[in-house]
């Protein structure tokens, strides 16, 4: 490519019309005042480290770098050739240009522009080591770079177009120096500006992702009308109430992120992504050192663990895990308006610690009916469905000693069809007249979960003591120290209320609920219920149909009391039935239906 004739404007002052390529050696940088002879495409690049920072606006950047490109005769296109590169939210100095979204994808197509142009320095980097790799692919594929205000104001240019001119790299490795050195005073003026924010009730730091269910607002004017504060972001807040709702009618983690994932609900990391016009996806740890790229972030069992036992549901500040506490030990709010109540986290999180203790409930197969039901007699374990393994073409359950890592003295196969259909056929004998109930759980407020974790950010905070080597570490420490103290004292003197359980009727019986519900609805229903299927070792010639002898099929649990009602109401009426008439004066006594 040749490299193009500069042209001094008439505003430079020093009577020069012409400034041809090779004077440019001799080490002045084309400053305010050059054009080009011919038209370059341009590139516009806007770049936000805080979305609320209105004084470095994409409205105003926009306006300076067409400012100068208009000056200089550098052309961005329109409307749907427009090229412009807007990358919001992103860090200069912990982002190369090379890793922003939109940058980075001009960076990646060198030949469909010429020049790229910024409204300062500190928009395109902070960094020396990223100023170099710019200036050494701007020097590879010979483009200029602009910036609109440069060092006292004046524009800067830089034109690699001469790859024999290493001036105009040397210029910019010098002002990335200062900027650097910039961007490390202002990284310790934020940092110190972050830690006087996370004190302040109600207001947030204003950039970077908040967390999910929240999204950032002006303060109300009733607070101060300064910075910003957290509000409930209703889109997400239907997503967590649909997690709460499902978790509550006995849906499985791993059920719920099957749900979100299949009806394309975004994940926290890409709803955020998508709010803010970026695309989807991203890094992620893989191997020791190594990262793994993705198109997009799915819900998983963690996700949502991690999700409902966050203290940010209540509205508190967290800084590294650990609530941000006032003097007095209480938790700073970081919203007035939190998702949650203590009483609606605390059960929450029961849930999910009995879902922890049953294992087996968080398995991902959900072809396997009897996931948790059917077990093996000859250990007493449970037995899985085995896809590949078949008898005759037909998929079976085994005993899963292996996976369990003991031996079992007789492992036990059987058809997974025909032990699908004697649980089904025995679980609607029994209970599908039955009608189904639905338990409301009011919940009350134990102040014992948060004492714990409380107790236990105590104690990992007199681990630290001997850290403390100065006097005001030490009073600092103990500022904590008192602070935890208190909020124990205070949490101890909250009395107890106990949850009240309310249960109603549906109008629907569990054949009603059975005909309706899929392998894992299904599923659930059986382990609810307390079923269990013990299978023995089959006989010679077994192969052709189910033995009945080999099963032991059972319930136990809410439904044995209902189950036990309608066997002695079903026996009186074959009783009845039969001729079995009681004798003159004699009295029967049926009991009351349970599935009236």
């Amino acid at each position: 490519m040749s490299t193009a004739t500069l042209v001094r404007d008439a505003s430079a002052g020093n009577g020069k019309s012409l400034r041809s390529p090779e004077s440019m050696t001799n080490g002045t940088n084309p400053l305010a005042g050059t054009v080009f002879t011919e038209t370059l495409r341009g590139v516009r690049c806007v770049r936000l480290s805080v979305l609320t920072d209105e004084t470095t606006s994409p409205e105003r950047q926009r306006e300076a770098d067409d400012l100068v490109a208009a000056a200089l005769g550098i052309d961005f296109g329109q409307d749907g050739t427009l090229r412009e590169a807007v990358d919001l939210d992103v860090s200069a100095s912990k982002t190369s240009p090379f890793d922003r979204p939109q940058l980075g994808k001009w960076l990646a197509d060198p030949g469909s522009f010429d020049a790229l142009v910024w409204w300062r320095f500190d928009r395109a980097i902070r960094s020396m080591g990223h100023m170099h790799e710019l200036a050494s692919w701007a020097r590879k594929h010979r483009k200029v770079l602009v910036f609109a205000e440069g060092i006292g104001g004046g524009r800067l240019v830089f034109d690699f177009r001469n790859p024999m001119d290493p001036m105009a790299e040397l210029q910019m490795l010098m002002l990335a120096f200062a900027a650097q050195v910039e961007s490390q005073s202002i990284s310790d003026r934020v940092t110190g500006a972050q830690a006087a924010i996370r004190t302040m009730p109600l207001r947030w730091r204003g950039g970077g992702r908040p967390p999910f269910g929240y999204m950032p607002a002006p303060m109300p004017e009733e607070h101060g009308g300064k910075g910003w504060t957290l509000i409930p972001d209703p889109d997400a807040v239907n997503v967590i109430e649909r997690i709460v709702r499902e978790l509550l009618e006995g849906k499985s983690l791993s059920a719920i992120a099957t749900g979100l994932n299949a009806d394309g609900v975004l994940s926290p990391r890409d709803y955020w992504a998508n709010k803010m016009g970026r695309e989807r996806g991203g890094k992620t740890g893989g191997a020791k050192g190594q990262s793994v790229v993705r198109t997009e972030f799915k819900w998983t069992p963690a996700v949502l663990a991690r999700l409902l036992r966050s203290e940010t549901l209540l509205g508190w500040k967290m800084h590294k895990g650990k609530p941000v506490r006032n003097e007095n030990g209480n938790p700073i709010m970081c919203t007035e308006s939190p998702i949650l109540t203590r009483e609606e986290f605390d059960q929450i999180g029961s849930i999910l610690d009995g879902r922890t203790k049953s294992w087996c409930n968080e398995r991902t197969d959900s072809n396997a009916l009897q996931l948790g039901v059917i077990h093996c007699t000859g250990c007493g374990g449970r037995m899985y469905l085995n896809p590949q393994n078949t008898t005759r073409n037909h998929p079976n359950y085994g005993c899963g000693h292996h996976a369990r890592g003991v031996k079992c003295p007789a492992p036990v196969y059987i058809r997974a069809d025909w032990a699908d259909e004697y649980v089904s056929t025995e679980f609607l004998r029994q209970a599908g007249p039955i009608s189904v109930t639905r338990i409301i759980e009011i919940p009350g407020y134990d102040p014992q979960p948060e004492i714990e974790a409380t107790s236990a950010e105590l104690e990992e905070h007199y681990e630290e003591k001997r850290e403390q080597k100065s006097v005001t570490a030490m009073t600092i420490w103990k500022k904590r120290r008192d602070a935890l103290d208190s909020r124990l004292t205070e949490l101890e003197s909250r009395e107890k209320t106990e949850p009240q359980r309310i249960v109603t009727a549906t109008g629907r019986t569990y054949a009603d609920e059975w005909a309706d519900a899929d392998t894992e609805g299904r599923r659930r229903m059986l382990v609810d219920a307390g079923v269990r299927l013990d299978v023995r070792k089959g006989t010679r010639g077994g192969w052709r149909t189910l033995d009945p002898q080999r099963v032991e099929f059972s319930i136990s649990g809410e439904l044995d009391a209902p189950i036990e009602e309608l066997a002695g109401i079903s026996q009186a009426l074959d009783s009845e039935a039969r001729g079995d008439i009681p004798t003159p004066r004699s009295k029967v006594r049926l009991a009351a239906s349970a599935a009236a």
